[in-house]
């Protein structure tokens, strides 16, 4: 982030602190650079983790739901064809595929 990211910053968050910036020595202008680097790293990964976290959870709805069409379906049918244990064990497969 750039300095004239952070002066922008603070002026929008009411900070008058950048009233002067050209007073604010180089060491604290590091500092200040570092800090804005954590807080953007600390956003970024919340927010990283927030999706993937939601991306995980469809991804396992959509698992079971699958699951579920194995396991739901017409069975007389499937009965008559010998098909009834291959549902079952798609089902099983299906849901397994999330514990790997």
């Amino acid at each position: 982030m750039k300095r004239d990211d952070i002066i922008r910053m603070a002026k929008e968050a009411g900070s008058e602190a950048f009233k002067y910036p050209s007073m604010i020595s180089e060491e604290d202008w590091q500092v200040l650079e570092r800090f804005a680097k954590l807080v953007r790293n600390d956003y970024s990964n919340k927010h990283a983790q927030l999706w993937l976290k939601r991306i995980d959870e469809a991804i396992q709805a959509e698992r079971e739901a699958c699951a579920k069409v194995c396991e739901d379906s017409d069975f007389d049918d499937w009965q008559d064809r010998g098909w009834d244990q291959g549902t079952y064990d798609c089902a099983k497969a299906i849901r397994a595929r999330g514990q790997q």
